[in-house]
């Protein structure tokens, strides 16, 4: 950022959660010219020290009077705690950028993945949704696509990581491995069944569609993101025994034919997206982890189909998935002069 820029005083709400501590990692690591840092989280886990620059901060209960002299704040501890504060800050000024899915189909509030559309953020903005942590991978591999020719119908299935889930759903992976490995029955508590060497074709409630609430969440978000409110699109969504990564295979089917060349010349030249061409070089979930991009690879023609392409996405989903898009975010309004 430019040496000029004066210091935004930042909250991170949820900041001793898994992805609060990315984005206190990404704020740093980015560059991003924070003046305070404010860790905020419940008044249980108030007073745990974080790092932040090389010091050591005391995170503090989430009251309004914390908010005093904050020009930005990163939520990240769920639906229920962005609901009651999320327009509240607003209204009082604050730019507040929401991890949860507590307002990213209100109508009032863009929904920005910073690499496709922008251009939803106006110059009134205060609060801005960041989209569900497949969506956004999916989206800016559509997006490049898009640019070569009009999408048609996209189908996919995800293979989601247990961090999707928090926390205590990765300690709960890791439990179940020791348990199974030492003979012992593990428990269940943050899944339906069993995650340890196995996968569970269920991420969130079921509705009485058949279809679950993340899977509702992909195919409305993605509608959105893209401006394509009647775009088909289906989803399944599975949780999978990884502990950071989400992986998806894609169907996308456009309106006309394409020269598969075009095809991975936008790919490759897509922002922030890394395109293994080669078919052996396909991206996976260890890859991405730690990284911000989206790694795409195994692309090529659908044969079953007239004008159709299947491709394989995996991205970090604590940081590009979730922090990184939130910063990405702010980045985005700092530059066009929203603190100045």
């Amino acid at each position: 950022m430019k040496s000029e820029q004066k210091p935004i005083n930042v909250a991170v709400v949820g900041a001793t959660g898994a992805v609060g501590e990315e984005m206190i990692q990404g704020l740093e690591s980015r560059k991003f010219p924070v003046g305070t840092l404010l860790p905020l989280t419940s008044e249980r886990s108030a007073g745990t020290m974080i790092s932040f620059s090389g010091r050591e901060i005391e995170t503090q209960n989430t009251t309004l009077e914390a908010f005093e002299n904050i020009d930005l704040a990163l939520f990240s501890a769920g639906s229920n705690v962005s609901q009651e504060w999320g327009r509240q800050l607003a209204q009082k000024g604050i730019v507040v950028i929401d991890n949860s899915r507590a307002f990213r189909m209100d109508s009032d509030v863009p929904l920005v993945v910073p690499e496709v559309n922008t251009d939803a953020i106006s110059d009134t903005s205060r609060l801005i949704a960041n989209p569900n942590c497949s969506t956004i991978q999916l989206v800016v591999a559509l997006a490049a696509l898009g640019e070569v020719c009009p999408l048609k119908r996209i189908v996919i299935t995800t293979f989601q990581s247990a961090s999707g889930a928090g926390r205590n759903a990765m300690d709960e992976l890791r439990d179940q491995t020791v348990d199974l490995l030492n003979f012992r029955e593990p428990k269940v508590n943050h899944f339906s069944r069993r995650l340890a060497f196995d996968v569970l074709p269920q991420i969130d409630t079921f509705e009485p569609d058949g279809y679950t609430g993340e899977e509702h969440k992909m195919i409305n978000e993605t509608r959105k993101i893209l401006n394509l409110p009647d775009l088909p699109v289906t989803v399944t969504c599975v949780r999978v025994p990884v502990f950071v990564g989400h992986s998806m295979a894609v169907n996308v089917e456009f309106e006309r034919d394409f020269a598969m060349e075009a095809m991975q010349n936008a790919l490759a030249n897509a922002q922030n997206l890394i395109f293994n061409e080669a078919d052996e070089d396909f991206p996976t979930a260890s890859d991405c982890a730690g990284a911000d991009e989206v790694f795409v690879g195994r692309l090529r023609r659908d044969k079953s189909i007239a004008y159709a392409v299947d491709l394989w996405i995996t991205a970090d989903n604590l940081r590009k998935g979730a922090a990184t898009n939130a910063i990405q975010i702010a980045e985005e309004m700092l530059v066009s002069g929203r603190w100045t």
